[in-house]
């Protein structure tokens, strides 16, 4: 009798992320980084032209783009990174 071996597991589809949803993901995290710094960057130049306090406004638009840029994008990866630390 010939024995046999149990099939491979293969991971299913759904929790292989395609080439195109990774694409799209690079996509979405460029504008969670360039539209706050863009929005708060412009915004910042704008309010130190007003009050005359250059370049302090600019420079905590900046900072208020990086922290929020920073958030959106951990909160973005998580589902990610929680499915590469599950054993498949």
């Amino acid at each position: 009798m010939i024995a046999m071996r149990p099939p491979a597991q293969v991971p299913k589809k759904s929790d292989q992320p395609s080439t195109l949803r990774m694409v799209g993901l690079v996509g979405e995290i460029g504008y969670m980084i360039a539209i706050p710094a863009v929005l708060f960057g412009f915004g910042g130049a704008y309010l130190d032209r007003t009050f005359a306090t250059s370049p302090w406004l600019t420079i905590a638009g900046l900072a208020l783009a990086l922290a929020s840029s920073a958030l959106a994008v951990w909160h973005r990866i998580q589902p990610f990174l929680r499915s590469a630390d599950s054993p498949l």
